[in-house]
Order: structure tokens, then sequence, then C-alpha cells
């Protein structure tokens, strides 16, 4: 930058055409524009000293006028349709040629022109006064003559001649104001136009002469910015040129993971740099994560869309794990039976699998004015469908309750126990054993079941997703075996929560360029700018890629792809309010039928007591109150004497005064009570002498 002038940005920019682009400028003086913002209606306006800037293209967009008489600005678009009068210049030209030069060149109306001479002139022969105005009709050039302009003179009475007077001639030569007129268009297209002085026709600013300065939008790249800048050249900073100096400077655009998608297959592979890593906290829990840190570098093989599936483990002691995997995982599942906690899930699964059969894993007991059914442990159903049944319970109106139940139907089957039974009761029951019992379940029904599955096939991971509607509830019964360590190996059930179509980029590290992964660019932010670094590997030779085909995620992760997939979910229904005047009355003593008899009667062996389960803390309804005493009378109870304890009575006492005389109250003799010998009561009496030997006997002990 030594030894290069420094120049303002409008006036270097005024001096280029696109022809000479691109240009390299430094800044050398910034402006800063105030709050630090860079960039207003995506304009910038701020650059610092330094600052390295490579114009690619200038835009014409409008002309800043300013007034020489105050100094004042203003500006005008360049499709304004004011005409403009060129203002003549005060100084004198030395010779023609030096005036004719200052002429618009490629414009029809740029002659002829008028100028004067201060003193007097001769050519061939003809003597011009000093003042006579000429008036430059052409300019003539011929092979080996010097070149000369053909001039109109007026004379006196109207006489006129036309003289030929050569471009080297001197003198002092004035321009005469002319009656030409110009766009904003056809002066900005003429440098030598631009460095005149004009005036506006027909306004208030008539007599006011103006500068004329374009103002382009400048279109640049700078070094870390993604997008093309764009600014007005009117920007107060000075820079110079150093195009030949930085002709080898490499300005790195950063790209966003999907822009990189957006790239054309013949930018792959290729090494990247990572400008900016992933945040902290993550959506992954991967081995590659870790690594893509700032300045590290990867090898980006190809881009494309993969098909993958969300896994879960179940809860239990150790944390839940969730893993995102590719559906080219060649391991093996086996299904394995779903756990529903409620009958509205019973609902839910139906719908995706028609025909679903659940065991009841948990008794339930028969509550009528709400219309849950007694259930059994062991007792299998079959889900038909979804209908409405009436509660027997009036609602708080006096009207009839509907609620939406499932019509479910009891599979019942013989009790082997019980064939050599000679009871005709018990010949009945088996009987009936053989036929379905249909049963309404509320959806508000809480309940515990199991899926009742006969199917021991070993799928592939897409043939799950074609064959089953998921959720569904898989164990992996054959690793993978194009991966290292199978993470998914070892659970003892894994819920497949959904599946999705995400794009990918597959990608590697330098040093390990056949270990490769992929990188959901939907869930990962990061920056990465292309570098022109070699493939790690020989020409033409890309080594064999082994892919990762699992990728463990978090929890949150999780949370939104079900915020994602089921933002639109109803709820589940709420039980309906209970009417507790009808409540009672149309509450009746369960009839035990021959079934839930028969099913208790198996359950003796297996089954806890009811008395036993009434103690656990799943029991969800408690005995009821005991029922308050009847009160005869309005009076208050009798209030029952203080009991005192042998330690009040031996050391609760205060010692007598020895120094005042207490006069004895005489107590009436007892009287004789006769011994009821027939008197339940095994009671002795106590004798008065002995009562009297026992009071002095604890007085003397209390004295000392």
């Amino acid at each position: 930058m030594a030894g290069t002038a420094a120049l303002p940005l409008q006036q270097f920019i005024a001096s280029l055409d696109n022809t000479c682009l691109p240009k390299i400028l430094q800044v050398c003086s910034g402006v800063y524009f105030q709050g630090s913002i860079y960039e207003i209606s995506g304009s910038e306006v701020c650059f610092s000293t330094g600052d390295l800037i490579k114009v690619i293209d200038i835009e014409l967009l409008s002309v800043c006028c300013e007034d020489i008489s105050n100094n004042e600005k203003f500006e005008l678009p360049i499709n304004h349709t004011g005409l403009f009068k060129v203002v003549p210049e005060q100084m004198p030209y030395s010779t023609v040629e030096e005036m004719v030069s200052l002429r618009p060149v490629g414009l029809e109306s740029c002659l002829p022109f008028t100028f004067t001479s201060r003193s007097k002139m001769t050519f061939d022969n003809i003597t011009l006064g000093a003042g006579k105005s000429l008036t430059v009709l052409s300019i003539e050039r011929h092979e080996g003559e010097e070149a000369k302009v053909r001039c109109h003179v007026q004379g006196q009475q109207d006489v006129s001649a036309e003289v030929c007077i050569p471009l080297s001639s001197q003198g002092d030569f004035i321009e005469c104001e002319s009656e030409e007129r110009f766009t904003l268009q056809e002066i900005m297209s003429s440098p030598c136009l631009r460095s005149r002085r004009f005036r506006l026709i027909n306004t208030t600013m008539c007599d006011r002469p103006l500068i004329l300065s374009p103002v382009y939008q400048v279109h640049a790249i700078m070094n870390l910015r993604k997008n093309v800048l764009k600014f007005p050249s009117s920007l107060e900073v000075d820079v110079v040129d150093v195009t030949e100096l930085c002709k080898d400077v490499n300005f790195v655009t950063p790209l966003s993971l999907t822009e990189v998608l957006s790239q054309p297959d013949e930018s792959f592979p290729a090494v990247v740099e990572v400008l900016e890593g992933p945040e902290t906290r993550s959506l992954f829990k991967c081995s590659w994560l870790p690594e893509l840190s700032r300045s590290s570098h990867l090898v980006f093989h190809k881009t494309g869309t993969t098909p993958m599936v969300l896994l879960s483990s179940m809860k239990s002691r150790k944390a839940q794990q969730f893993f995102l995997v590719s559906q080219q995982y060649s391991g093996r599942f086996r299904r394995r039976p779903r756990d529903f906690n409620s009958v509205y899930e019973l609902y839910v699964a139906s719908i995706q699998a028609p025909g679903l059969k659940v065991s009841v894993t948990r008794n339930c007991e028969e509550v009528e004015e709400e219309g849950l059914p007694a259930l059994s442990v062991g007792e299998q159903l079959e889900v038909v469908r979804c209908e409405r049944m009436e509660l027997p319970c009036e609602s708080s109106t006096g009207q009839k309750q509907s609620v939406e139940a499932l019509l479910c139907q009891r599979l019942q089957e013989p009790d082997d126990e019980d064939v050599d039974d000679d009871d005709d009761d018990e010949e009945e029951e088996v009987k009936q054993e053989d036929k379905r019992e249909e049963i309404f379940l509320p959806l508000y029904m809480q309940g515990h079941f199991v899926e009742v599955i006969t199917d021991n096939k070993k799928y592939k991971l897409k043939d799950l997703g074609k064959e089953f509607s998921l959720p569904l509830d898989v164990k992996v019964v054959s690793r993978d075996t194009e991966t290292e360590t199978d993470p998914l190996v070892g659970f003892p059930c894994l819920r497949i929560e959904g599946a999705m179509l995400e794009p990918i980029i597959q990608a590697s590290f330098p040093h390990r360029p056949d270990h490769c992964f992929e990188i959901p660019t939907q869930w990962l932010s990061m920056s990465v700018s292309f570098t022109k670094d070699p493939l790690p590997w020989p020409s033409g030779q890309p080594p064999k890629c082994r892919v990762e085909r699992v990728t463990e995620v978090t929890d949150t992760f999780f949370y939104e792809f079900r915020k994602r997939g089921n933002s639109d979910a109803d709820p589940p229904p709420r039980p309906p309010k209970r009417n507790l005047s009808t409540s009672k009355s149309c509450k009746k003593s369960p009839k035990p039928s021959k079934k839930s008899s028969k099913s208790k009667h198996k359950a003796d062996k297996s089954a806890p007591t009811k008395e036993l389960a009434d103690l656990t803390l799943n029991s969800k309804r408690r005995p009821p109150a005991p029922p308050p005493p009847a009160i005869i009378d309005d009076q208050p109870p009798a209030v029952v004497p203080r009991k005192h304890s042998a330690a009040e009575m031996s050391t609760g006492k205060a010692l007598p005064n020895t120094y005042v005389q207490r006069e004895e109250k005489k107590k009436a003799p007892m009287p004789d009570i006769a011994a009821d010998v027939d008197s339940d009561h095994d009671y002795e009496t106590l004798d008065e002498t002995l009562m009297t030997m026992m009071k002095t006997a604890q007085e003397n002990v209390m004295f000392y």
C-alpha cells in the first residue's frame, strides 16, 4: 500500500467501468454508524480501517447534486426527466484543442457550440477581431494534415463566412453559453460532461450552478461474509487499490449445512473447514460431535436424503435412551408386546392396527355408576370398535349421560381344573365360556393391558415400517454386521416412535476418510467453508466407506420430534361429572356373574385376596367413614376427670408449712358397707387404721 494515494470511495468508483472489474480495495479510513449497525435495509453502512473489499459490480442508482453557492446537496433519480444546460467555464482555454477535448464524445448534440477569442486572430487572409463569436460546426481530420475545426463567423449586414482554425491555435478562448440541453443519463454516460457544471432548467434553482456526481450501488464480497454486500458509493470512506498486491487472497464464504445441500453434485467430495461449530447443548450424543470444533476439517463425500426412524428404550431405573437409525440398518428385529395404561391408549392403537388383542395385567373393580366393568388378570380382550354407551346414573341436569366407550369381546377359555367337576352349574359355565362376551370400556377408564402377539418372525427395519403402524415395540435379535459396535443390542425392548425423511451430508474426518457418518442438516446448526485442500486419498481411488447407521440423540431431540409430529393430537377424554344425589339411588349391590365368580375362584391361588388388595397403595377406593353418633339432647357431654399419675401423687404435692398451725379437718367416718357376695368384682376394702398408718409414713418421708 506504500506509494499508493488514497481516494474517496465515490471518486474511485466513478472512475471505474464494468470492464475493469473486479477490483480489490482496502479501507484506509473507516466509517462507523451509530449503534454498531452494519446493515440497514440490505445496504452496508459501516466499514473498519484495514477491511478488504472485492468490488465485482457497480450499478448506477442516482445522481448527487451539489449547489456551489451554499454547498447544499440533494439526490435525483437517474430517470429524472429534467434537462440541464452547461455552465460556461470562467477560466479561458489556452488552445482550441483543449476546449474541444472537453466536449462530450458520441453525442449528436455536442455540436455546434460557440466560443470567443479575447485577442485578434488571422486565418487564411481572414482577420477576426477580439470578442468575435465563432460557432464550431465540425472537426475535420485529413491524413497528413493537422486537424482543424470548421467554424461559422457572422459578419456585418448578415454577411457570414466559414473559416478553418487549426486545433493547435493558441490564444485566450472563452466558451459561450450554449442552448444545448442534456438529461442525467446523457451527462452520466460521458466522462467529459461529468466534470462540467450545469443549471437545471425551468426550476427555481435555474441560476445556481450544480456539480453532478454519480452515486453507484456497489456489489462486493468480503472475507467471512456470506452474502454479496451492497453499499452506496457515497459512503465517506477513503480507499486504495490493492488489486495487484492481493490478487492471491482467498475470500472465504461461510455456508450453513442447508446451503451446502444446494451446492451442485460436482462440488463433492471436498474438504471443508468448520468456521462455527455446533451449539454446546446439542441434540446429539455421538462420538463425532465433539470433534466438530472451530478450525477443524471435514471431508464431505456427498449429499442426499435418507429415511430414518426414531427409537427409544423403555423407562426403567436407567436413563431412557433415544436413537436415530437409518433404514439401511442391516440388523433384524422381532416384535414385542406393547403395554397400555388406559383404555384411550387402546383406542389409539386400535385405530392404527384393527383387530388388536390384549391381556389384562391388573384387576379392575366394577363401578356401575361410572360404567366401569370388572376385569381380572389374565383375561383377553379383542378391540372391536368405538361406540357410545349410556351410564346408569343421571347427570346433574337429570338427563341420561352417554360417553364414548370401546366395544371389546372378552375371549373366554375353558378351565381345565373344572373338567372333573360333576356340578351342573359348573357344566353350564364351561358351555358359556365357548361364547364371546361383549363389554364396554369407557375411554376415560384406567387399566393395565399388554398386547397379545403370536408373530415370531424376524423383520428388517424397512419392512417393519411397511407392514405395521407406528409406534411399535421391537427387540434386536441379530446385530448390524457392518458396524463395529451396535448400540441397539442388549435392550429388552425398543419402541419405534416415528419415521422421517432426512436430508443428510455424508462426512468423515481426514485422518479416517473411510469411517463415515451422516449429518442430519435440519437438526444440526454449524457454519463451514469450502477449501482448496487436496482430498486425503490418491487421485481417482476413493476409499470404501463404512457408514454409521445408528446415532444416539438426547431427550430434547425426542421432545422436538414429538412436538412437530403430534401438535394436533387430541387429549384423552375426561370422565363425566357424577350427580351425588342420584349416585346412591342408582348404585346397586354388584351381582357377581358366573364368569367373575369363576375368575375369583381361579384367583384364590394366584391373585391376592380383596383384604390384601385394600391394604396396597394402588387401591383408589377408601372405605366409607363411620356414621356420626346419635345425639339425644343438646347438652354438652360430661367432662371426664383428669387421671393423676403415680409420679404426680408422690412428688406433685407441696410441702406442708411447719411454722403455721393448721386446723385439721375432721373427716366423717366411713360407713360400714356390707360386702356384696353376689357382686362380680373382687375388690378389697381398705381398713381405716391402715390408711392412717400409710398417711403418717408418707408425711415422714416427705419431711426428710
